[in-house]
């Protein structure tokens, strides 16, 4: 499975990308908006991790673009927890939300759950 990671705090990307890579994920990670969604459509990932507090562009707005062109889950993993927002992202096309500071056990379980579904679809 191929996965885009765009977030821009390159400690936490960094901290998702090896985590990834030890459970044998392909990993690619843009580190704002566009080199996300250059990344994305050069790529054609199977899933992306986005982060919402995107200094460059609304997180939203993101999920929103990616699902004009494809069908690709999308687990939004934010600081942002006030419930509005998580029904924002995930009213906007998001698949999942994972609330920052995680612990990795969850976030690769959410993973594993976006691979069955995409598996069932197939």
């Amino acid at each position: 499975m191929h996965i885009l990671i765009i977030e821009d705090d390159k400690y936490i990307s960094a901290f998702i990308r090896v985590s990834l890579e030890k459970e044998n994920y392909e990993v690619l990670v843009g580190k704002d908006a566009t080199e996300g969604m250059f990344l994305f459509s050069s790529y054609h990932p199977d899933l992306v991790l986005l982060d919402l507090g995107r200094p460059d562009r609304d997180g939203s707005e993101l999920i929103r673009e990616i699902h004009q062109i494809s069908e690709t889950p999308v687990i939004v993993v934010s600081s942002r927890s006030q419930e509005e927002e998580k029904v924002a992202a995930l009213d906007s096309g998001a698949t999942d939300y994972v609330t920052k500071p995680f612990h990795m056990g969850e976030l690769l379980a959410r993973i594993r759950v976006t691979e069955r579904l995409l598996a069932k679809i197939a």
